[in-house]
């Protein structure tokens, strides 16, 4: 038996191109090498991808994360734009280690697809790619499946995994140091970043909204704001614990379920926030699809982010040093005072104001 040339028709006609398939490594591996983090050994293209611990972590703790982007992908497919959705899935990842202290460290994707088009792959890596270079991390692998009579040939979806890595003693939320008094810190999305998208679909679709119009109070169509990328909040965040290392006390990355599946996640038992809803104001995007549906501010919080994508429980002496820390250095955050810790016996939750 002569394997030196082997025939691919066979599967070719059962709807795999394994030409395509390896045409995609390459564009991967290519991807990979525009990612670095002090923790990666080597590149794609192996078995596995290897990384080693940083030597400067006394007590290292891996934390790891795995997420997908959601519905959102259907309206990247039926837009045909795939260059965002990659930053997306590394966002709702790196988000998660980063609530836990943890420095994100190598990320790894898995693109599911009835028929492997290599230019779409190239958009969305890039994409993936651009992600890791945001967040500091390292695309070290993944998986391309192509799986005809699975999806639709046109359709895909993607899963992501991350590993990070804290010191032990710097774990958050820290609920032994968190009082009542303490002040909750907003920093804005982007966007709905990755959540809600069901029930943005189901707006868009029920009450024919034009994705080409231009947005009022903005610079963007429908379609490019609902499609703008989650936000990362890595580095800063990052930089910020650093330098102000008793400051934070504990950190929610806000998805799905908005405020009130999210904050209280932080919390110990018995404490609360109480949230004032004008400490902020809603982005336009909002807004708009609100008013579209006919819905109330309680149920757009609890759906959405509503313009806060991350939060952070911080000592009130040091509320005005976060706020300053993080203005300085991504203005577009506007950070803002959004509550305070309260003593609530028996309960532990949201309440807004």
């Amino acid at each position: 038996m002569n394997l030196s040339a082997p025939s691919d028709e066979a599967y070719r006609q059962a709807g795999v191109d394994l030409r395509q398939a390896g045409a995609v490594v390459e564009i991967a591996r290519r991807a990979a090498a525009r990612t670095s983090s002090r923790a990666k050994i080597g590149g794609i293209g192996g078995f596995s991808g290897a990384f080693e611990l940083p030597a400067d972590i006394r007590q290292p703790v891996l934390l790891s994360a795995c997420d997908g982007v959601g519905t959102k992908l259907k309206l990247a497919i039926d837009s045909g734009i795939h260059d965002t959705v990659g930053i997306d899935l590394v966002a709702m990842n790196v988000n998660d280690i980063l609530a836990t202290g943890g420095e994100p460290l190598v990320f790894l994707d898995y693109v599911a697809t009835g028929k492997i088009r290599p230019e779409i792959f190239q958009a969305i890596l890039d994409g993936i790619a651009e992600g890791c270079r945001q967040a500091g991390c390292a695309l070290t692998g993944g998986e391309t499946a192509e799986m005809p009579g699975f999806y639709p040939g046109g359709e895909y979806d993607l899963a992501g995994f991350c590993v990070g890595v804290a010191e032990k003693e710097n774990l958050y939320p820290r609920t032994e140091d968190i009082r009542e008094g303490d002040v909750l810190i907003g920093l804005a999305s982007s966007g709905f970043h990755s959540n809600g998208y069901s029930l943005v679909r189901k707006i868009i679709a029920d009450q024919k909204l034009d994705l080409g119009e231009h947005l009022e109070g903005t610079d963007k169509t429908l379609l490019q704001a609902v499609l703008e990328p989650t936000r990362i909040y890595v580095r800063p965040v990052l930089d910020l614990l650093k330098a102000h290392p008793t400051a934070v006390r504990a950190m929610a990355h806000i998805t799905g379920g908005g405020f009130q599946e999210n904050i209280p996640r932080m919390l110990p038992e018995d404490f609360s926030v109480a949230v004032e809803a004008s400490a902020w104001q809603w982005p336009p995007l909002f807004r708009h699809f609100q008013q579209a549906a006919g819905l109330d501010d309680a149920t757009m919080l609890n759906t959405f982010n509503c313009g806060i994508g991350f939060v952070l429980l911080v000592d009130p002496a040091l509320a005005q040093t976060v706020t300053a820390h993080l203005a300085d250095r991504e203005p577009t955050w506007n950070p803002v005072k959004l509550g305070e810790v309260r003593h609530t016996p028996g309960n532990r939750e949201v309440i807004l104001q």
